[in-house]
């Protein structure tokens, strides 16, 4: 007699199946801050059930949906008057002293300026059900510790570094701005504009908004005025294994997001940022995507000339040639082996004196010879053992530093985690390397 085949059988399968959704999925839909953002939401036109806020246990908070959606159908459409833009600054008390400062200021310290002077009102922000919700504290590199961003790997370590430096002298470039608002606050501007309440605001934007085009206004500056924050819909976490048409229509007033494929019920909702590498995910919002279909690991052009050959008397022209060529940059190992750009960057270096005339066959792809594929492939297993080495060593450090600083741990775990995933690809991209070497020699 087979098993599971009566109603009791189902029952059981049904209490099964319930257990395991619980465990890694919880409702968040009873907490007060959700409570009280659905009823501000819902009085702004936007009323949905379809959709539910859940912590889960691989992704952290999210959306989970309470049916199941096919391919094309609509998962969310949030009411313009739901959208926080410049617009909504322009109409709030901060309007009349964005109109009238010269020189005009930039939409996006226009909005870092209202959410900062919005979580500062507390009770008394129209907006507080949202800023309750929005993280406190972010992961994006310009809120590292100086010490965990020196575990990054390049160029990420260096876009961490540009990162801050942005932020730092955007903080610099508006104190004249922020004091102009003296008379909106009892307490010292300097004290409500702080730098870290910039930090803040800025991550919030970078991270949370979604792409909408704005007409120029003369009281911004001539950057692009393409942000909107999009309460609820900005707890949608991405997945690169997802598709999804999202944009602003003009007709129905609403910011919509269609599914390209089908969702079960009791899932969480995915949504996709695009085709990023898990570096440019933590540079741009401050996580990685687990098994990230898209993850490289960068070789910079420091390692590269480190294994160019100082007595090649060809190299500086070489050198000239790549650069002139734009292969200094984007030079990656994948889980598919070395790219084209650095094989080719490879080859180049490796012509010998009576094969440099035919350099420019090396950039269409043409095989030059036997000795030049094989000195180029081993070049290649070297910088990429070398790269292995190093992120061992880095995982090493990491790992004492753990035990050593608890409260770094959260810090210490994202970058942990970014390194483990290089230090797989690196080994699949150095066995492929080592197979391409047997098959020629």
């Amino acid at each position: 007699m087979q098993k599971n085949r009566g109603r009791t059988g189902r029952k059981r399968q049904r209490r099964k199946q319930y257990s395991s959704f619980s465990s890694n999925r919880v409702n968040q839909s009873h907490k007060l801050e959700y409570i009280c953002l659905k009823k501000w939401l819902k009085e702004r036109g936007f009323n949905d059930s379809n959709l539910i806020p859940a912590q889960f246990s691989d992704t952290g908070r999210g959306l989970m949906n309470t049916k199941a959606f096919k391919a094309g159908e609509l998962i969310i459409s949030l009411p313009e008057k739901c959208l926080l833009t410049t617009g909504t600054v322009l109409s709030s008390y901060l309007g009349e002293y964005v109109a009238k400062w010269k020189p005009p200021i930039s939409p996006l310290i226009a909005l870092c300026t209202f959410l900062i002077a919005e979580r500062h009102a507390g009770e008394q922000s129209a907006w507080k059900p949202y800023i309750d919700v929005l993280p406190k504290t972010y992961t994006c590199p310009v809120c590292l510790e100086e010490e965990i961003v020196r575990l990054l790997p390049e160029p990420l370590r260096r876009k961490a570094q540009e990162q801050r430096t942005v932020v730092q002298e955007l903080h610099i470039s508006s104190k004249t701005f922020f004091s102009s608002l003296q008379s909106l606050f009892t307490e010292n501007v300097e004290t409500v504009f702080n730098y870290n309440a910039l930090q803040w605001a800025w991550c919030t934007i970078n991270t949370r908004t979604v792409y909408m085009k704005h007409s120029q206004r003369e009281c911004f500056s001539r950057e692009p005025d393409v942000y909107a924050l999009a309460p609820y819909l900005d707890l949608l976490n991405h997945s690169p294994n997802v598709q999804v048409k999202a944009a602003f229509n003009e007709r129905t007033r609403c910011y919509e997001i269609r599914t390209d494929s089908h969702c079960r019920r009791h899932e969480e909702l995915f949504i996709c940022y695009g085709p990023h590498d898990n570096q440019r995910l933590l540079l741009e919002y401050g996580f990685i995507a687990t098994n990230n279909p898209h993850s490289e690991v960068y070789v910079s052009a420091a390692i590269l000339l480190q294994h160019a050959f100082l007595a090649d008397k060809q190299r500086n022209m070489k050198l000239s040639i790549l650069k002139d060529h734009d292969l200094f940059e984007n030079l990656t190992f994948g889980r598919d082996g070395p790219s084209w750009r650095l094989l080719t960057a490879l080859k180049l270096l490796c012509l010998g004196a009576d094969e440099f005339t035919y350099w420019k066959k090396v950039l269409l792809g043409d095989i030059i010879s036997a000795r030049n594929e094989e000195k180029s492939l081993n070049i290649a297993a070297k910088i990429c053992l070398s790269l292995i080495e190093d992120t061992q060593h880095v995982l090493e450090k990491i790992f004492q530093m753990k035990k050593d600083n608890m409260n770094l741990e959260n810090q210490l775990t994202l970058v942990e985690a970014l390194r483990l995933e290089d230090l797989t690809i690196l080994q699949t991209s150095l066995g492929i390397v080592h197979n391409l070497l047997a098959a020629i020699t």
